[in-house]
């Protein structure tokens, strides 16, 4: 072409040459031109005998204007039916030669549909003819056409060409044929090809075969591959090697056994066709091994197999063996080449099932066939490799150890028949008991041990080939009440008015015993003034006493006696005891001695008193007569020798005795003052009154006796003195005056005595009192000397709980409980100071102290704890835990290094603040009416790089409501965030200082504009308006209700949705953030905290944490309360920063979605995975004592999976009765929905044992819908899932009857609506069953999302209508598939409550109760995409 360029000459004579020079001289080598003068000869064609009909000879047609002039064959299409054919049959042509056959064709009608079909086939063998080679159709003109046919012939297959003729008999249609040439030289217009090769493939690969011809393509031409059978396979990819050359390449996909037969290649136009030879399609099967490998020996970590390949199915020759192996039930192949007849497979698992193969190959790609049948075979086990680590004990109790270790896995067992058995023996002992663990189990609970015990243990791990054994750890129990006092031990020794009781230390103390217990009633008496039973007196005695003297008892009482011991863990069993006190002699009152009432020379009468019984009635009196002697005579009064003996006169006088009975008196004769004659000569109770001898002197007794049960007690008392008559009037007279100056001398001494003793006891307690807390404003000291406490022996303990830690002498405690009160009350009030500025000098005047401009933070890092870069947090609260916390008790303990004073402020209960806090004190502008009323109490505290940022106070008591609210007015504030409820634990913690609708405090009026609530908190929006200003101002108040006092939240997902909640919400312009809780300390310091450290977090990527809590405690007094609030610190921002707010606009969604679907170059990962990674990193799994509900014993069999168990804070405990069941249990778990707290419960599908539980959860706990999310009798395990509602009428669970009132049916949800009550009650609930029939089974998601949107509509619409009450969801496992329909109504609620959606908060706030709640990143990602076809669906409408 180059060369044309350069010379146009040249290229004029390249065109002009072929018409002056003709390129081919020679004249045909057969043929027929069917004229008479030709010179070819005979013609070398034949008429066929397997057609329809023959071809016409025409030779010059005359009056047949529509044929052409010459000699010709001719077909007439009007003389035959349509679809006869005629065929005209070409000489076979045999030689290696390439043959060019021409021939003159002409198609004429005049009808538009042609007068048929004239096709070429070129049949080899004598075979079928196949499909046509060429062909052409319809009306084409009176002009003759001329087409070439290129043959390539190939010794020693012969080759025939046949014309057919098919006629469409239509009218006046002509098909003709004429100069039909054997030429010797290549086709001009079709290729010729090359020879065509055997093409050999195995059977499942792609055979191609490729035509090589010479020649030059023409436009509109087309290259087929045929199949001798006539079929075309396929068409051909064309490649011009050069200007005429081509290469036609055509390929069979996956050849098969069908596709072995002959092939050719044919190129088509309308000037003639190329056609090659055939060749064959040889399809060879891969060779297969007919019987499996033969196993020779077998290892624990190898097998030895024997090959087994001498018969195969499948052709050969075997150029490879290999050998393939997998382990039962798995996926995962491996395959060995193999060089020899046996082969040793190593690095296998232990006591595991291989299935072996043999795969042979061939020569060619896709030679290896099928693998042979399988050798199963399994290898042995091997020794264990070491015992499971990480034995703890988690759970410690009195007679009870809960040990935990690390799940071993097979790596460990090294066999699947294994057993982990817990070795364990006492301190005091070498003997071991041995117990095996629960197949699979990774804890274990030892009990019946002894309580506060060292208990060595130690776990061993055994199978077939060995055992290893792990190191012994210690575990302690814990103390025990103790156990009782054997009541054998108990010495009592009974006197009239006391008991002494000694007895022994209990044989089991179970812990360090802190004190005694006595106790003692009266439960019978024989004296009627004693009442019975009487009260129960208890007395304390420290441990080292084990006896005691109990007086001032009532004489002749049974007294019921107890003992018991007790330490830190309670009492101890009783020793129960009876004892009688002894009775006491009668007492007499004759205090005021009465003189004689008259006296004669042989007689005396007095006034007899009756005696008082002391432990039992008095059974007699006497009166007793002695003659007056020198001895008798200095016997004190009052105190005379009684007479137990004492006989009537005639006996005295017998005996001689110097006294006698004159009288022996019934009680009966004596109820009050009688007087009675002494000598009135006459008989009482069998006893002689004598008249008396006027010479001698007489004293008279009365004696009084008491006799109870063969016991008797004597009183008596000398009530008079006769005188001889000869000085009746002096010995009348001065006895009377000398007894009685005796009685007002001893009652002198006796009150001198008790005033003496009382005196010294008021000494020592005021001189023991200032030693140690003598003055209210003197710090305690925090030592305390032993020494220096009281020591009771004795203590009258009706009050024992409380009194136990007066009597007991621990100075731990006592210096701790002075440590601590000292802390509380810390700070004492400021002076009040009156300010210049009044608030009716300015419009909404605001603190003098507040500025608004941005300044450094005032949270400094200090060099002994620096701050804590966020990549490193992690890192830093595990050091802190180590050692149960030691690194957090340091920090939390030096927050209280200073010393205050205890000083309040009376009138308004606040401690009085140090100088620093006072300089922080938020001062109110003084009212005009009141000079002490900028007084409240409340502290500015800086945020981050904010001056005065926040106000800290305190919850507002009723009296302090409208400072509060003065405050909120003077300081510009927005928001206010309330962390307490109105009442905690049965205390009033703050007054409710907003209105329902409107109320004034003062010269303020408030307005409720507006209440949000949500599940853990709540937001109300008020307006306020002052007397004497037009400007309103609108505060926010933002009311956190999960966060109990003193304590933590139990997670911290919902107060970091608050906190970033409460910033988003404050303008940047607004006044300080006020916080309270009740104190306005702990809680309040904890979300300043936090706030301030989040922000620091954002900007800086560190948290200073410790000395933000320590300027904290500078600015108000405990500001972080206790230890476990300043861990919680730490936990929630660690939680923020792992997470990050993972809020998404609703506007920004479906952007933000498509990008967290890409994949990082750099992790391979997706956002949406790391997501999730995440999410799985910060759920925290349940230990075994936060579901010990559900693992008692009673109840194990209520749990379809013990893997999935409720926390026993979310129970949702039954409170219906049932029967003599007394159990609460059913698993299930009380959960948030977005907008209400435990608004949801999720439960498993019910057992055959826990249908009736089931129902009586829907009573008890108001659940208007029952969502059912599996299928019935889908788990294939031992717990099916039964059906547990009644298709029609009525039926009953237990006491709940459940009546089935309608239902409907669609392709998605069968819905089903019941009436259920409890029998035993009137009310009765309507519950209406959704269940979701496009949740297939072994599907994580569901099966459209469409339908679940439907789902959850329907459930929110009928839940619009019945508010109050709760939705019900269960699955197989309460877990994976209601975790993702609670997650998805959670983001359905958030999108149209606050336009955002937020998949994490959701998953994260339902993982929170129970951490299976979506389990698997499919389900994750499909509440992405429900949100986003919800969103979809929105914005549709």
């Amino acid at each position: 072409m180059e060369k044309c360029r350069r010379y146009p000459q040249l290229a004029l004579l390249l065109l002009v040459a072929p018409l002056c020079f003709p390129l081919e001289t020679e004249t045909p080598t057969a043929g027929c031109t069917f004229e008479a003068h030709t010179d070819i000869g005979p013609c070398e064609v034949t008429q066929s005998t397997q057609d329809d009909f023959d071809w016409q000879s025409v030779h010059d047609p005359r009056g047949n204007s529509d044929l052409p002039q010459g000699s010709y064959l001719l077909v007439n299409s009007s003389e035959h039916a349509a679809g006869k054919r005629a065929h005209l049959l070409f000489q076979p042509l045999s030689e290696n030669d390439t043959h060019c056959l021409q021939f003159s064709y002409l198609l004429h009608s005049r009808d538009a549909r042609g007068p048929g079909s004239l096709r070429v086939y070129v049949r080899v063998n004598g075979g079928p003819l196949g499909t046509a080679v060429w062909e052409v159709s319809g009306p084409r003109g009176k002009q003759w056409q001329q087409a070439e046919l290129a043959v390539s012939t190939f010794w020693p297959s012969e080759y025939q060409v046949l014309f057919e003729a098919e006629v469409s008999g239509t009218p006046l249609g002509y098909i003709a044929l004429d100069d039909i040439l054997l030429l010797s030289y290549p086709c001009t217009q079709a290729p010729h090809f090359s020879r065509l090769g055997e093409v050999e493939v195995n059977a499942g690969q792609n055979a191609t075969f490729q035509c090589p011809a010479a020649g030059r393509a023409n436009e509109g031409e087309t290259f087929i591959l045929q199949r001798q059978n006539g079929g075309i396979t396929s068409s051909g990819i064309i490649q011009h090697v050069s200007h005429w050359r081509l290469l036609a390449s055509f390929q069979l996909f996956e050849a098969g056994g069908d596709d072995q037969d002959l092939y050719r290649c044919v190129s088509r136009s309308i000037y003639g066709a190329g056609v090659s030879n055939f060749a064959e399609l040889v399809v060879k099967e891969p060779p297969t091994p007919i019987a499996p490998p033969q196993l020779l020996r077998a290892g624990p970590t190898y097998l030895v197999v024997q090959l087994n390949t001498r018969s195969i199915t499948g052709d050969g020759p075997i150029v490879r063996r290999e050998i393939e192996y997998r382990v039962s039930g798995g996926t995962w192949r491996e395959r060995h080449a193999v060089t020899s007849h046996t082969y040793k497979l190593w690095h296998l698992d232990p006591d595991s099932q291989y299935h072996l193969s043999v795969l042979l190959t061939r020569p060619g790609e896709g030679g290896t066939g099928k693998p042979g049948p399988a050798l199963i075979s399994r290898t042995k086990c091997a020794e264990p490799m070491r015992a499971p680590k990480g034995l703890s004990c988690t759970t410690e109790q009195p007679r009870q150890l809960t040990l935990h270790w690390e799940a071993v896995g097979f790596n460990i067992t090294r066999c699947h028949t294994y057993s982990v058995t817990l070795c364990y023996h006492y301190e005091s002992s070498t003997l071991q008991d041995c117990v095996t663990v629960e197949w699979g189990a990774s804890y274990y609970t030892l009990r019946a041990l002894p309580p506060y015990s060292a208990i060595h243990c130690r776990l061993m791990i055994s199978n077939p080939e060995g055992r290893k054994e792990g190191k012994e750890i210690t575990c302690y129990t814990q103390e025990d009440v103790p156990g009782g006092i054997a009541s054998e031990s108990l010495l009592l020794t009974a006197l009239d008015d006391a008991i002494l009781l000694s007895w022994d230390e209990p044989a089991e103390p179970n812990g360090i015993l802190t004190q005694y217990e006595l106790s003692y009633q009266i439960i019978e008496s024989s004296d009627p003034g004693v009442s019975v039973p009487g009260p129960r007196s208890t007395i304390c005695k420290p441990p080292n006493e084990t006896s005691h003297l109990l007086t001032n008892l009532h004489p002749g009482t049974t007294y019921l006696l107890s003992v018991r011991a007790r330490n830190s863990k309670g009492y101890g069993q009783s020793a129960l005891t009876e004892l009688t006190t002894n009775i006491s002699a009668p007492a007499f009152d004759y205090r005021d001695l009465p003189a004689p009432i008259a006296e004669t020379d042989h007689t005396i009468t007095v006034l007899l008193r009756p005696a008082q019984g002391r432990g039992s009635p008095v059974s007699f009196y006497q009166v007793l007569v002695e003659g007056e002697s020198s001895s008798r005579a200095k016997r004190e009064l009052a105190v005379p020798g009684c007479f137990p003996g004492a006989g009537g006169y005639e006996e005295a006088e017998m005996e001689g005795a110097a006294s006698y009975v004159g009288a022996e008196l019934p009680p009966s004769d004596l109820p009050r003052d009688t007087p009675f004659i002494v000598g009135d000569n006459r008989s009482y109770g069998g006893y002689w009154n004598p008249p008396l001898d006027p010479r001698k002197g007489y004293l008279i007794y009365l004696q009084a006796a008491s006799h109870h049960r063969g016991e008797t007690r004597l009183n008596c008392v000398r009530i008079a003195r006769k005188a001889p008559c000869k000085d009746s009037h002096k010995f009348s007279m001065a006895p009377q005056h000398s007894e009685e100056m005796g009685l007002v001398l001893g009652i002198c001494a006796g009150g001198l005595v008790v005033f003496i003793i009382l005196l010294g006891a008021v000494i020592l307690i005021v001189r023991k009192g200032r030693t140690q807390f003598s003055y209210a404003y003197y710090p305690k000291p925090i030592s305390l000397a032993k020494s220096a406490l009281p020591v009771r022996h004795e203590n009258n303990c009706t009050g024992a709980t409380r009194e136990h830690t007066k009597i007991l002498d621990q100075p731990k405690l006592l210096q701790d409980e002075a440590a601590l009160t000292f802390l509380h009350n810390y700070g004492s009030r400021g002076e009040p100071r009156v300010g210049s500025v009044t608030e009716s000098s300015s419009l909404l005047g605001g603190s003098p102290r507040r500025n608004n401009g941005r300044k450094g933070s005032p949270y400094h890092t200090g060099q002994l704890h620096p701050a804590v870069r966020v990549a490193d947090l992690l890192q830093h609260i595990n050091q802190m835990k180590v050692a149960e916390g030691y690194g957090f008790k340091q920090e939390y303990e030096s927050f209280f290094d200073w010393d205050v004073s205890k000083k309040k402020d009376k009138s308004k209960g606040r401690p009085e603040p140090p100088p620093n806090y006072e300089r922080h004190r938020v001062r109110l502008h003084p009212l005009q009416a009141e000079c002490s009323s900028e007084e409240i109490n409340a502290n500015y505290i800086d945020g981050y790089h904010r001056s005065n940022h926040f106000i800290a106070t305190q919850g507002p008591k009723q009296d302090m409501i409208y400072d509060f609210w003065r405050m909120v007015w003077q300081e510009h504030c927005s928001s206010i965030v309330m962390i307490t409820k109105l009442v905690e634990v049965g205390r009033v913690k703050c007054s409710k200082y907003w209105p329902d609708t409107t109320e004034t405090y003062g010269d303020i009026r408030i307005t409720l504009l507006n209440t949000e609530t949500l599940a853990e908190y709540t937001v109300r929006t008020l307006g306020l308006e002052r007397r004497g200003y037009t400007a309103r101002h609108e505060v926010k108040q933002f009311h956190f209700l999960s966060w109990p006092e003193h304590g933590v939240p139990f997670h911290a997902t919902g107060l970091l949705a608050f906190i970033r909640r409460v910033k988003s919400s404050t303008p940047p312009d607004a006044g300080p953030v006020v916080v309270h809780c009740s104190s306005g300390a702990g809680r309040t310091g904890c979300y300043i905290v936090l706030d301030v450290m989040l922000d620091m977090a954002e900007c800086e990527g560190v948290v200073d944490i410790y000395n933000c809590v320590k300027t904290l405690c500078s600015r108000r007094i405990n500001m972080v309360q206790t230890q476990e609030q300043y861990v919680f610190i730490h936990d929630a921002i660690l939680e923020a920063c792992l997470c990050g707010d993972t809020a998404i606009p609703a506007c920004d969604f479906r952007q933000t979605y498509k990008e967290m679907l890409q994949i990082d170059t750099q992790s391979n990962s997706t956002h949406l995975r790391d997501e999730f990674q995440t999410l799985n990193s910060v759920t925290a799994q349940l230990g075994v004592e936060e579901c010990s509900v559900a693992l008692l014993p009673h109840n194990r069999d209520k749990n379809r999976s013990m893997d999935v168990l409720p926390p026993d804070r979310s129970l949702p405990l039954l409170l219906s009765a049932h029967g003599e069941d007394t159990s609460n249990y059913i698993n299930a778990a009380l959960t948030d929905s977005y907008k209400r707290s435990s608004h949801v419960i999720v439960t498993v599908h019910p057992l055959q044992n826990t249908i009736t539980d089931f129902w009586r959860l829907v009573y008890d706990y108001g659940c208007s819908s029952i969502v059912m999310l599996n299928q019935l009798n889908q788990s294939n395990s031992a717990w099916p899932c039964l059906q547990y509602w009644p298709d029609n009428g009525i039926s009953r669970y237990g006491p709940m009857e459940v009546q089935f009132v309608s239902g409907s049916v669609d392709e998605d949800v069968v819905t089903r609506l019941f009436r259920v009550q409890n029998i035993t009650r009137d009310e009765h609930l309507l519950v209406k069953h959704f269940q979701y029939l496009r949740w297939s089974p072994y599907r994580d998601t569901a099966d459209t999302k469409r339908s679940f949107l439907q789902l959850l509509s329907m459930v929110e619409q009928w839940q619009e209508q019945n508010r109050e009450h709760r939705t019900l969801v269960h699955c197989l496992n309460g877990g994976g598939r209601s975790g993702t329909f609670c997650a998805c109504a959670m983001l359905s609620e958030m999108i149209r409550c606050h336009h955002v959606v937020d998949v994490f908060y959701a998953v994260k706030s339902l993982r929170n109760v129970k951490p299976n709640m979506v389990e698997t990143l499919e389900q994750y990602r499909f509440c992405y995409e429900i949100a986003l076809e919800y969103l979809e669906l929105h914005d549709a409408r």
